[in-house]
């Protein structure tokens, strides 16, 4: 099987040979913090695709704030470049849950933890992210669980 260490590597080859130079600065920046994990101390010098999904989602993240910022500072092109970086990066995460679907499943972990309202947003987000890590924005699930605690009150 192959793992997303693998489809990053053979896409760089193919960014290389289309001359996508955008693709190419992407997939080599996420291929670099692949390595850095998997030679990190304490590591095992292997890269499960779940630790590799929190790469990327941290760095589409990071890509995403850089471009807010250039745009606040009239550098359109900076934020245009890291938006297509962003774009680039996402291509490899999981589809991301559809809205109606994450609130189905937000419900539930309310209903199973017995939250009575915003004082419990601790609770539930805890079990949240981790049952839907990789699934969903941390920042999607945090508005949601805060919107369908409010709506307990």
């Amino acid at each position: 099987m192959e793992t997303l260490f693998d489809t990053i590597s053979a896409a760089i080859k193919t960014a290389m040979m289309a001359r996508d130079k955008v693709a190419l600065e992407a997939l080599r920046g996420i291929k670099k913090e692949f390595l850095e994990a998997k030679t990190a101390k304490g590591s095992d010098g292997s890269l499960s695709d779940e630790q590799a999904i929190k790469i990327l989602q941290k760095m589409v993240k990071q890509r995403k704030e850089s471009a807010q910022i250039y745009a606040a500072q009239q550098r359109q092109d900076l934020a245009d470049t890291e938006l297509a970086e962003a774009a680039v990066i996402e291509r490899y995460l999981p589809a991301q849950m559809p809205e109606a679907e994450l609130e189905a499943v937000i419900s539930d972990i309310i209903k199973k933890l017995n939250a009575t309202g915003p004082q419990d947003m601790g609770k539930v987000m805890g079990v949240a992210t981790k049952q839907l890590a990789g699934l969903a924005e941390g920042r999607m699930i945090s508005e949601k669980v805060k919107s369908l605690l409010a709506s307990l009150v």
